[in-house]
Formats: structure tokens, C-alpha cells, sequence
């Protein structure tokens, strides 16, 4: 027991150095727009462990959960930019929007707590729609979201007074911006993991999988089915909502156009690809979704010289195309996802019954 805690404690170490480091690694070897790349993938990694307690935990499907992420994205420019005047510290602005979100989040539960599958879709598709042109279009006869141009000169986050928009000097080193927001989603994405964590170990955590298993027999167990889902919708809604404001506050611009039905397909790909309801393949669909379509992005001109001489298809079109493949493949040979949870990989590797065969005569 003993030796297994110790090689538990020294693989934690191992990994939180790796992570330590990571940036500078990538940084040196790479250049730092892939370090870019490493903050989106945290910020869609909190997104996909928020959408995970919706559709892993609890079993319903969201189709508009991008909405909490441009409802958090949104209140932070307006609080913290010159757009109103208004330059509320970030530490005010996230936890608010955390609020806010959890309040769209019930807001959206309500009506819906009797539909189910492809009818709950719809109606939470509709809902993401919904506010995004809602945001579209909310600059006129009072521009409070500056419309489809969007509202910049977003404050950036500030620990100490010090701005994470610009360099920092330690000890003489350059710590480029773009390090220490790795640092700071790093940090809120270990605090959504662990909440993540007691929550699925928890009785609403418990109460969830009962609903997802089997809805009327959680109600006749004396769960309150009800109050679980408005709490799964506000819960998933609070991570959205606190990622929207490191997005706004990273970019230092939003626009309506970053919170498109295409983002909710994304974010819901990562869980079902990771695995649903698996908190670990959550985190490695949500990495691989945000840091694969850039490796594509940028290894489809070399790939096309060396193989054909030219530049046959353009970059875009081919890395959607080669993603779009590797997502059949994964849905073809994985269907419970690359790291599904153990009960979940048992069902699917059960064998189905054969129905008894009857003899002649």
C-alpha cells in the first residue's frame, strides 16, 4: 500500500514538472504561437469537463452549450473595457460570470426538463443560436454589445497589478504573456478537475448517473429529478461561463462570431471523442480536438509538397477533411471513446443476446 501511494506521489511530481515546463519546451522548439495553441487547449479542456457533467454525467445532450461560454466572454468585455467605461478587476468579473452563466444555464433547464434526446437537442441548439444572435444584433437603439464588430481593448488580467498581457522579468528571464496565461488556465483548469472530481464521487454526482441510466427508476428511488438536472445545467454553465472570461480576457476581443454552433459541435466532439462521463478522457479529447487541427493546419503544405511536388488543396479545406476522417476512425474502432470509463468499455465489449432459436416440427 505503501509503495503504490509513493509511485501515486512520484508520478503526480513527474507530471507536474512536465507541466511546469511544457511551455518552454514547446516555446524553444516550436516558437510561441504553439504556446497559443496550449491556452486555447486549456480553456476548451475547462469546456469540455463543463460540458461533461450535462452529457457525461447526467445524460443530457446540449447542443448550445457554447451559449454560457459567450455569456461569460461578454459580461467580462462589458465590465472590463472602454466600451462602458467600466474596468472591474478580473477577480469580480469571473466569479460573476460564473454566476450569470449558472443563472442561463437554469434559465435553459426549465422548459426543457421533459424532453429527452433528439427533441433536448434541438431545443439547446436553438437556445446557443439564440443568444448569439441575440449578441449579433444588440447594438441598436442601445449599443450594448457593439453587434457583429465586437467590443475590444479588453482589459487583460492583472495579479499584483501586473498585467499578464505583457512580458514579465524574473530574475532577468523574459516571461513572454503568452507563458504566463499558460500558467493561469493551467491553474483554473486543475481547480475545474478537482471539482470535477468530487462531484462524480459525490451523491449528486451519484444522482446524475441514475438519471442518465435509467430516468424513471431514479424518480422511483426518491431522487429529485427535477432539481438534479437544473443543477447539472447550472453547474456545466458555471466552468462555460468562467472560460468565456479567460477568453475574453486573453484575446482582449470578442465578437459574436467565435460563439457559433460549430463551437458546440467541437466541444461536444472532445467528451464523446474522450470519452464520456471519464474525467481523463475528457481532458485528453479536449487537448487532442484543440492541438490536432492546428498540427494539421500547419503540416498540410509540407505534406502536399513531398508527396505531390504542389499544393493541391488548400490548408483549411484539407485539415478539415483529415479531421473529419480521424473522427470516423476513432467512432468506427472506439466507439465508448479513446479512454472510456471502465463500466462504460464492459457494456460495450458485453456481447448482445441472441434471441432463442426455435426448432421445426
Amino acid at each position: 500500500m505503501k509503495t503504490d501511494k509513493r509511485k501515486a506521489l512520484l508520478g503526480m511530481v513527474l507530471i507536474g514538472v512536465a507541466l511546469a515546463v511544457l511551455p518552454f519546451l514547446v516555446g524553444q522548439g516550436l516558437g510561441n504561437s504553439w504556446v497559443r495553441v496550449l491556452d486555447f487547449a486549456l480553456l476548451y479542456v475547462m469546456l469540455a469537463l463543463g460540458l461533461n457533467i450535462v452529457v457525461g454525467f447526467a445524460g443530457l445532450l446540449d447542443l448550445g452549450y457554447i451559449a454560457f461560454y459567450a455569456v461569460g466572454a461578454y459580461l467580462y468585455a462589458l465590465l472590463a473595457s472602454p466600451h462602458f467605461g467600466i474596468h472591474w478587476p478580473a477577480w469580480a468579473i469571473l466569479p460573476l460570470g460564473a454566476m450569470v452563466a449558472a443563472f442561463f444555464g437554469i434559465l435553459l433547464g426549465a422548459p426543457v426538463l421533459r424532453l429527452r434526446g433528439d427533441y433536448l437537442a434541438i431545443v439547446t441548439l436553438g437556445f446557443g443560436e439564440i443568444i448569439r444572435i441575440f449578441i449579433n444584433n444588440l447594438n441598436a437603439p442601445v449599443n450594448i454589445t457593439n453587434g457583429p464588430q465586437g467590443i475590444s481593448q479588453i482589459d487583460p488580467v492583472r495579479i499584483l497589478n501586473t498585467p499578464l498581457s505583457k512580458p514579465l522579468d524574473i530574475f532577468g528571464l523574459g516571461v513572454p504573456s503568452v507563458y504566463l496565461y499558460y500558467y493561469l488556465f493551467l491553474l483554473l483548469a486543475l481547480l475545474v478537475v478537482f471539482v470535477s472530481i468530487r462531484l462524480e464521487d459525490s451523491r449528486i454526482g451519484r444522482a446524475w448517473v441514475a438519471i442518465r441510466e435509467d430516468e424513471i427508476a431514479a424518480k422511483a428511488c426518491g431522487i429529485d429529478t427535477r432539481n438534479v438536472k437544473l443543477l447539472a445545467f447550472a453547474m456545466g454553465a458555471t466552468f462555460g461561463g468562467i472560460a468565456g472570461g479567460l477568453f475574453a480576457a486573453f484575446q482582449e476581443f470578442v465578437s459574436p462570431e467565435s460563439f457559433g454552433l460549430m463551437e458546440s459541435i467541437m466541444v461536444l466532439c472532445m467528451v464523446v471523442l474522450g470519452g464520456m462521463g471519464h474525467i481523463p478522457g475528457v481532458i485528453l479529447g479536449g487537448l487532442l480536438l484543440a492541438i490536432l487541427p492546428e498540427a494539421l493546419r500547419h503540416g498540410a503544405v509540407p505534406m502536399q509538397q513531398a508527396a505531390f511536388g504542389k499544393v493541391l488543396l488548400d490548408p483549411e479545406s484539407l485539415r478539415m477533411l483529415l479531421f473529419g476522417l480521424a473522427l470516423i476512425a476513432v467512432m468506427l474502432y472506439r466507439p465508448a471513446g479513446l479512454w472510456p470509463e471502465a463500466r462504460r468499455k464492459r457494456e460495450l465489449a458485453r456481447p448482445s443476446p441472441q434471441p432463442p432459436s426455435r426448432g421445426r416440427g
